[in-house]
């Protein structure tokens, strides 16, 4: 299908849009979408299983997201919260702080998207406590904007050099085991016992499941014995729920797994479900650190807001929390059974309604396949209707983020043409050269 100019849509993005806007893994070019299913050029549909990176989490065209943005822009008070207070910004941060717990008094500040929640986290608590440092994580991805990417451990993020006084921990995963638990813990006692004075720390980003690093799931007991460190050096701790947050995880929050409870919580993706808006809520003596610190000119405004109040509201009216734990059983228990036909599976693991798959080289020195080889599944997934993604800082584990509304008898159709993806590309049915147009990072 080509437009008005003779190109088609990917020949015409190709001439428009700039290279750093792109993260890519497949062909697809889309024109539109309903419910768990995205129309690309010429009609096709295909299952999303990946929801554009998770902030799809009621699908598309949701009748609640449309009748609140509709009713919005209908009736549009302002288009600004710098400038004047509006009833959705309002309305929706009394709703955050309701849903996220927390102690004392606290504020919320509303942004675009969870790589400016992350860099204003990071300003205003190193301005509001007076220290500089910052700690995060070997894989952790907080953002795209100079400050939020200079505290990301990603390997996609070595173009740009990380902030001054930034400790990188290794994220320990039991996969692997490259790192324990303990040694981490033991690694940071070190640390503050010689050259990175706690007293000098302003804040831990830490990411509940880290999920652009490899979807791995924290040993038992990690994330708490980071908060309790934290607690005894005066340390904010900053929980990036960016893109496992809001039900995602089988829980209202990620974090609630761990039996922690954050300084400061960040929120993005899933929160507009598809509209830009992001959030930071912290204590009130950081968040209302100096007026106009941290201005986002249409930040709050009325119509994300207002998608993020239908957000919020669709997640307990339509039980999405206890959805996302049956619907993610079985894709889980589907995927377990991949892997007992597919030896390039050395794991499956997640929480919810946020799993992924590693493929390895085999099983023995669950040695990491080639980003190429899961470029293919995903490929051949798009050949056989479906998208999803991949992760991980060899780029070897796909993942799978769909609609948080996704139905059994979709779940089953995924299943069925990740299987078969699986079979192909192990067939060789699809070549190097395919792929290598897709393989964005």
């Amino acid at each position: 299908m080509t437009g008005s100019s003779g190109l088609t849509l990917r020949e015409r993005d190709a001439r428009v849009i700039a290279d750093i806007a792109r993260l890519r893994f497949s062909p697809v070019s889309l024109v539109g979408g309903r419910g768990s299913r995205l129309i690309e050029e010429g009609g096709r549909e295909l299952l999303d299983f990946g929801a554009s990176f998770g902030p799809a989490v009621l699908g598309h065209g949701h009748p609640a997201m449309v009748e609140a943005v509709t009713a919005a822009v209908s009736n549009m008070g302002g288009a600004s919260l710098s400038a004047y207070a509006n009833e959705n910004a309002v309305a929706l941060a009394e709703e955050l702080l309701h849903v996220t717990p927390g102690k004392g008094e606290r504020r919320v500040w509303f942004g675009h998207s969870g790589s400016d929640a992350n860099d204003t986290a990071m300003r205003v608590v190193a301005a509001a406590t007076g220290r500089s440092r910052f700690i995060s994580f070997v894989g952790s991805w907080h953002g795209g904007l100079s400050g939020s990417s200079s505290i990301s451990g990603h390997t996609a993020m070595t173009h740009s050099l990380p902030r001054p006084g930034l400790m990188l921990l290794p994220y320990p995963d039991p996969y692997r085991g490259t790192f324990t638990a303990e040694e981490v813990l033991k690694y940071l006692d070190y640390q503050f016992a010689t050259v990175f004075p706690p007293k000098q720390v302003a804040g831990m980003f830490i990411e509940p499941i880290l999920d652009d690093g490899g979807l791995i799931i924290p040993p038992p007991g990690f994330l708490a014995a980071l908060q309790e460190r934290c607690r005894q050096h005066g340390i904010q701790l900053i929980v990036d729920e960016v893109k496992v947050g809001l039900a995602r995880s089988g829980r209202m929050h990620c974090f609630e797994y761990e039996g922690i409870e954050p300084d400061v919580v960040v929120f993005g993706k899933a929160l507009g479900g598809g509209l830009p808006i992001s959030a930071v809520i912290g204590p009130k003596q950081i968040m209302d650190y100096r007026t106009a610190y941290a201005i986002q000119t249409m930040g709050g405004n009325w119509v994300a807001a207002a998608a993020g109040r239908a957000v919020l509201k669709a997640i307990e009216d339509e039980k999405l929390i206890e959805r996302a734990n049956r619907i993610g059983a079985i894709l889980e228990q589907g995927l377990l059974g991949l892997m007992a036909r597919h030896e390039i599976i050395g794991e499956v693991r997640g929480r919810g309604m946020v799993l992924g798959i590693d493929l390895v080289r085999d099983r023995k020195s669950r040695q990491p396949v080639p980003v190429q080889t899961t470029a293919k599944v995903i490929y051949r997934a798009y050949q056989l209707g479906a998208i999803f993604f991949y992760v991980g800082l060899g780029g070897n584990v796909l993942e799978f983020t769909p609609p948080l509304t996704l139905t059994e008898a979709e779940a089953a159709e995924g299943l069925a043409i990740i299987d078969q993806a699986l079979i192909d590309v192990g067939n060789g049915m699809v070549s190097d050269a395919e792929v290598a147009p897709y393989i964005m990072w």
